[in-house]
């Protein structure tokens, strides 16, 4: 992010990628190698077509962090936390990365993409991509403009990005990622009036419509959250839709930026599950959730220069037959001065 100009990191392209994928047993090493390579990738791509605005955010999960790097972590960092509402369930799915590509056209999407896997030499699998496209205005294929709360500027930059509260990791970003599969067919059964209704907005206008209003379980309504002092806790959305014609499958790749990941996780506590208990989203009457990972977008400077590798355990030597045996005494000095040593790193 550090060569993307700051106007332009929290806004919609006109294509995205969203690909996630696992870290391969014994592939550590290798994706390690690959990831201080990565800002050199995109400057390739980009360089060619620079007014095509090629943007990439590189998330890391939980445990492929531990896996990858010595030292600390950031502070937040977790995996995803399932949501097994009594009505509707958000799952935690497999995602060690998170490859978000952005640009004014597919094939420098595409192409960066390619090579980001190419490099990475095997150590990965693709477990979910999606191709994403900006529809009219901004609009997601319910037919109503998302992302309209975004804030903007300088405070977007605030809510999506850790600051002084963990300053070994400060500028980067906590991404949440879920799929959200659409029901057209149910949701185009509706009156224009009853879509507004679910949403809490005007359809034609974006008009949010005003509080006494609004249905307490419209999807405005329930996703506003405050802090314990009555300010709004915010998340940067870089929503896109997506689908396809032939298989019928449409929906809304959800992703958030957040300085801290307990506020989108707050959100959807409330949607899954509702506050009070009950009150879920009524979006999720024609709109599921089939995917869900948590990573960190470190800083372009951790990249090109990260922690040291974590290293890949080796298996215990078996001692010769002709070696002398070792006292309990001697073994317990020697692990006595490994440990020493390693707390002295």
């Amino acid at each position: 992010m550090a060569t993307t100009p700051q106007s332009e990191v929290w806004t919609l392209s006109q294509a995205a990628m969203f690909i996630v994928a696992t870290l391969n047993e014994g592939g550590e090493q290798a994706a390690y190698d690959a990831l201080s390579g990565i800002t050199g990738q995109v400057r390739a791509v980009g360089f060619k077509v620079p007014e095509r605005k090629l943007i990439l955010q590189a998330g890391i999960g939980s445990d492929a962090w531990d896996r990858l790097f010595s030292g600390p972590r950031p502070a937040a960092l977790h995996p995803f936390i399932a949501i097994d509402g009594a009505v509707h369930k958000a799952p935690s799915t497999p995602g060690d990365f998170l490859f978000h590509i952005r640009g004014e056209t597919m094939d420098v999407c595409f192409e960066l993409a390619s090579r980001l896997v190419e490099s990475f030499d095997g150590a990965l699998t693709v477990v979910d991509e999606v191709h994403a496209f900006r529809y009219f205005e901004s609009r997601d294929l319910l037919g109503f403009v998302d992302g309209t709360e975004n804030p903007t500027g300088a405070d977007a930059n605030y809510w999506a990005s850790v600051g002084d509260e963990d300053p070994r990791f400060a500028g980067g970003n906590y991404v949440m990622v879920q799929k959200y599969l659409h029901d057209l067919g149910a949701w185009n059964s509706l009156t224009v009036e009853q879509q507004e209704a679910v949403i809490g907005r005007h359809k034609l206008s974006d008009r949010e419509i005003p509080d006494d209003e609004k249905a307490p379980d419209s999807h405005l309504s329930v996703n506003s959250i405050s802090d314990s002092s009555g300010q709004s806790l915010e998340i940067v959305r870089m929503n896109m839709p997506f689908g396809e014609i032939g298989t019928g499958e449409f929906g809304t790749y959800y992703i958030a930026y957040s300085k801290d990941p307990a506020i989108p996780e707050e959100m959807l506590q409330r949607m899954f599950v509702g506050e009070p208990v009950g009150n879920t989203d009524a979006i999720l009457d024609f709109s599921t959730a089939v995917t869900g990972t948590l990573f960190f977008v470190p800083t372009d400077d951790f990249l090109d220069d990260p922690f040291p590798f974590a290293g890949v355990p080796e298996a215990p030597a078996t001692p010769q037959p002709h070696e002398a045996p070792v006292s309990a005494t001697d073994a317990a000095a020697g692990s006595l001065s490994i440990g020493s040593l390693k707390g002295m790193n």
